[in-house]
C-alpha cells in the first residue's frame, strides 16, 4: 500500500467518483434502463418480470438475503458489545483487539441501507413495475427530469436491498492492512453480494440499473469515509492495524 494520503485519495475517492460520475450521467440522459430491463428482465410476451413471485428472487435473495445481512449485523454487534464485557474480554482477548475493525463493520452494515432507506423517501422515483411501459400506470421519468405534480409519490431509489450487500465493501478496508489479496477478497465479496442482491431486485422490476449503481457508490463513500474516520490518527491512511484498539 501506498504510503502517500494523496496517492489512497486518488484511487479510492476521485477515481471512482469520475466513473461513477460518467455512468451516472449516461444511465440518466439515455434510455439504457430501459433497454436493460427489456432485454434481460421482462418478458414482453407473458408481460411479466421474470423473477416476479419466484422462490429465488423473492425467497432467497430478497428476503433470505436480508435475514443474513442482519444477522451479520447482528452477530458483529454481539461480538462487540462482548468486547467489553470483562470476563468475557478476559476468555476471549481477541475480541478487544478487534474492538475497532468490529466496529467499523457494524457501522458499515448498519449505516449505508439506513442512508439508502432514508433517500428512497424523498427521492420520489418510480419502480420499474409502476411505469406503463411493463404494464403500470406511470410513466417514464429519468432520475433528475421534472416530476409532474400530478404523479403519486415514488420510493425506488437508490436500491435499498442492494446496498445492504454493497455494505461489505466495507470488508475491502478492512482487508487492506493485512494484504493486498484480503483487500481484494473483501471488494469481490462486496461487489458480488451486492450485484447478486441487484439482479434479484431488477429481475422482480423493483429496481433499474441506474437504481442500484447509485447504491453501490454510496455505500464505498460510506465505507470511505468511515474508513478515514476510524484510523484518522494514522499517518498513512491506506494501512491501519485492524488489531489496534482505541
Amino acid at each position: 500500500m501506498s504510503a502517500n494520503p494523496n496517492r489512497f485519495m486518488l484511487w479510492h475517492a476521485w477515481i471512482p467518483f469520475a466513473a461513477f460520475a460518467a455512468l451516472a450521467i449516461l444511465l440518466s440522459t439515455t434510455d439504457l434502463d430501459l433497454r436493460i430491463a427489456d432485454h434481460f428482465f421482462y418478458d414482453f410476451e407473458a408481460a411479466r418480470w421474470v423473477g416476479k413471485d419466484t422462490w429465488w428472487a423473492r425467497n432467497v435473495l430478497h428476503t433470505g438475503g436480508r435475514n443474513v445481512m442482519r444477522a451479520a449485523g447482528i452477530f458483529g454487534l454481539l461480538a462487540l458489545g462482548a468486547s467489553y464485557v470483562a470476563p468475557l474480554a478476559r476468555r476471549w482477548p481477541a475480541l478487544v483487539r478487534q474492538r475497532r475493525p468490529l466496529g467499523f463493520f457494524v457501522a458499515c452494515v448498519a449505516i449505508v441501507p439506513l442512508v439508502v432507506g432514508s433517500l428512497k423517501q424523498v427521492t420520489n422515483v418510480d419502480c420499474p413495475w409502476d411505469l406503463a411501459h411493463y404494464g403500470g400506470e406511470r410513466p417514464f421519468v429519468h432520475i433528475f427530469e421534472d416530476r409532474p405534480d400530478d404523479l403519486p409519490r415514488a420510493a425506488c431509489f437508490p436500491g435499498a436491498h442492494s446496498s445492504s450487500g454493497f455494505a461489505l465493501l466495507g470488508l475491502y478496508f478492512l482487508g487492506l492492512a493485512r494484504s493486498r489479496r484480503h483487500a481484494l477478497t473483501g471488494l469481490a465479496i462486496g461487489i458480488g453480494v451486492g450485484s447478486l442482491f441487484s439482479f434479484a431486485q431488477q429481475a422482480r422490476g423493483a429496481h433499474f440499473l441506474s437504481h442500484d449503481l447509485w447504491s453501490a457508490f454510496i455505500a464505498w463513500g460510506i465505507c470511505l469515509a468511515l474508513y478515514r474516520y476510524a484510523w484518522r490518527e494514522n499517518v498513512n491512511p491506506a494501512a491501519p492495524s485492524p488489531d489496534s484498539s482505541r
